[in-house]
C-alpha cells in the first residue's frame, strides 16, 4: 500500500474509532441524562401514553385519567374536587409539569419505578398493557372538607395531624385551585395556568407548607415547654415575678399587653389563658437565645420538612439581643412557622411529649394492588418530658375552658388550645393574622391536633383574632376526626 492510501486509511479508522467512542458515551454514559432531559418530548409522551395510577384517600381516588384527542399524548389527568385536595397531590400537566406528590412519586403512578420492573416484564411477555400503581395518602377526606370549607373564601391555611404517628390527616390551602384545567397541553391550558401563576393571591402556593408566618401568641406554649424543661418554671400555678410595665433588657421600651389583662406576676397558667406578653417575653429574656433556641430546634424549627413533599423551614432567629429574644419567644421579631411547624408543636404537646415525624403517604401500590411499600412512623425527637407535656396540657385545656379559646370547645370532648394574633406589616401596618392551635383528647388518647392561620384581608381590624376567625375552623377539623373514631 502506498503511503497516501496508508494515511487515508488510518484516518478513516480514526473516524470509526471515534464514531464507536461517540456511540458508547452517548448510549451508556450520557444514556440517563438523555432519557430524563426536559426537551426530551419521548419522555412525555411515554408518561401519559397509559392511565395514570390513582393518589388514594380513604380508600377512594380522588384522580383519575381520560383520554385525549388531537395530540400524540394519549391520557390526562382528571381530578375530583381538585381545589379541596391540590395542596396534597399538586398537578400532573402535560404541558408544565408535575408537582408535589404528582411529581414526588410520578414513577410509581406511570408504572416506571425500578421496583414495578418485574411487572413491567411480566406484562409485556403476556401482552398486558402497562399501568401505573397508587399512592395511599393518610389524609381524611372529612378532615380535609372540614378544613377547606372552614376557610371558606379568605386567605389561610390548615394543617392537622395524627400525635401519636405524625400521619398528616389535613392539608388545606386558600385560594386554592383545580389542577385539572391545566393537565392538558392546549393554548387554553395555557391559559388557565397562566392566570393562576399570575394571580395576587397566589393560589399554586401551598400555604399549609410554604407559607412562613409570625406566629404570634400560639408560640407561647412553646416558650412555656422552654421554661419547663430548663427549670425556670416548675409550678405552673405559683406567681410569677413579671412587674407591670415589664421593660425589655437594654431598652427603655415596655413590652405591652392586650387590653387590660391581668398579667402582673400572674402564674404560667393565667398568663397563657389571657395571653400575657409581658409573663412570657420574660421568660424567653430570662432564659436567653440559647435555651430558646435549643427548644426551638427540638420541636423542629430551622430545618425543612419532608412529608414527602418538602415544608420550608420554620424560623427561630439565632443571633438576638435580650430584648429581640423576648419578642421572638412571643412569636414576633423574625420568628416565623408554617401550619405544619405549628401543628407539630401542638402534636408534641398531645403525644406527652414526643414528636413524631409528620408524613401524608401510608403505602405504595403496585397495578395489581400489592403492596411495594408501607411507611413506618418514626420518632423524630422528645422536645419536652411527659410531665412537662402534661403540664402543658392543663395550660391548653385552661385556654378552652376558661380563656380565649372557648370558640374551639366541643361537648364531651377534652380540648386543649392557643390562640395567637400575630402582627405584620412595618410598625404593625398591616392586618393580622388570625392563628389557632389545639388538639381533641378522648378516653383512647389524642387522635388529633391541628394548627389554622387565616390572613383574612377583608376583615376589620379589630375583628381579627384567632378565637374568632381560626377556632371554629380547627373545632370543625377535631369534630371530624373524633366522629370517624367513633
Amino acid at each position: 500500500m502506498n503511503k497516501p492510501l496508508r494515511r487515508i486509511a488510518i484516518f478513516c479508522g480514526l473516524l470509526v474509532l471515534a464514531l464507536l467512542v461517540r456511540a458508547n458515551w452517548i448510549q451508556y454514559v450520557k444514556a440517563d441524562e438523555l432519557a430524563t432531559h426536559e426537551k426530551n418530548r419521548r419522555v412525555s409522551i411515554e408518561r401519559y401514553a397509559q392511565p395514570r395510577g390513582d393518589i388514594i384517600v380513604d380508600g377512594k381516588s380522588i384522580t383519575g385519567s381520560k383520554a385525549t384527542e388531537g395530540t400524540d399524548y394519549e391520557y390526562k389527568r382528571t381530578y375530583k374536587n381538585g381545589e379541596m385536595w391540590a395542596p396534597v397531590t399538586g398537578y400532573a400537566s402535560q404541558l408544565v409539569g408535575a408537582s408535589q406528590l404528582e411529581n414526588l412519586e410520578d414513577g410509581i403512578l406511570t408504572g416506571n419505578d425500578d421496583r414495578l420492573f418485574f411487572r413491567r416484564t411480566l406484562d409485556m411477555l403476556t401482552g398486558k398493557k402497562k399501568e401505573g400503581g397508587n399512592v395511599v395518602t393518610t389524609l381524611s377526606e372529612s378532615a380535609q372538607k372540614a378544613a377547606f370549607e372552614g376557610l371558606g373564601d379568605r386567605k389561610g391555611a390548615v394543617a392537622a395531624l395524627d400525635p401519636s404517628t405524625g400521619a398528616i390527616l389535613a392539608l388545606a390551602s386558600t385560594p386554592s385551585y383545580d389542577p385539572g384545567v391545566f393537565a392538558g397541553i392546549t393554548n387554553k391550558d395555557g391559559e388557565e395556568f397562566s392566570k393562576l401563576d399570575k394571580n395576587k393571591d397566589k393560589p399554586l402556593v401551598n400555604r399549609a407548607l410554604r407559607e412562613t408566618y409570625p406566629p404570634g401568641s400560639t408560640f407561647k406554649v412553646l416558650t412555656a415547654a422552654a421554661a419547663l424543661e430548663h427549670g425556670l418554671v416548675t409550678d405552673i400555678d405559683a406567681k410569677t415575678k413579671t412587674p407591670l410595665p415589664w421593660i425589655m433588657p437594654g431598652t427603655t421600651t415596655p413590652l405591652k399587653n392586650e387590653g387590660n389583662i391581668p398579667c402582673e406576676d400572674a402564674t404560667l397558667r393565667d398568663a397563657l389563658r389571657v395571653s400575657c406578653n409581658t409573663v412570657f417575653g420574660k421568660i424567653g429574656s430570662d432564659l436567653g437565645k440559647d435555651k430558646m433556641l435549643e427548644t426551638a430546634e427540638k420541636f423542629g424549627f430551622n430545618e425543612e420538612q419532608f412529608t414527602p413533599v418538602r415544608s420550608n423551614a420554620s424560623v427561630f432567629p439565632k443571633e438576638m439581643d435580650r430584648a429581640q429574644t423576648a419578642l421572638s419567644s412571643i412569636g414576633q421579631f423574625e420568628t416565623a412557622a408554617t401550619p405544619l411547624q405549628m401543628a407539630m408543636v401542638t402534636s408534641a404537646i398531645a403525644n406527652d411529649g414526643v414528636l413524631m415525624e409528620p408524613y401524608m403517604v401510608s403505602q405504595l401500590q403496585a397495578p395489581g394492588l400489592d403492596t411495594i411499600e408501607t411507611h413506618e412512623p418514626k420518632k423524630m425527637s422528645e422536645p419536652l418530658s411527659k410531665e412537662n407535656a402534661q403540664k402543658l396540657q392543663q395550660m391548653m385545656e385552661t385556654v378552652v375552658n376558661d380563656g380565649t379559646g372557648s370558640n374551639a370547645r366541643i361537648p364531651g370532648v377534652t380540648v386543649g388550645g392557643k390562640t395567637g394574633t400575630a402582627q405584620h406589616g412595618v410598625d404593625n401596618s398591616e392586618k393580622p393574622y388570625a392563628w389557632f392551635i389545639s388538639y381533641a383528647k378522648t378516653a383512647e388518647g389524642s387522635p388529633v391536633a391541628v394548627a389554622v392561620v387565616v390572613e383574612d384581608g377583608s376583615a376589620n381590624r379589630d375583628d381579627i383574632s384567632g378565637g374568632g376567625l381560626a377556632a371554629p375552623i380547627a373545632k370543625s377539623v377535631m369534630e371530624a376526626v373524633v366522629n370517624n373514631k367513633k
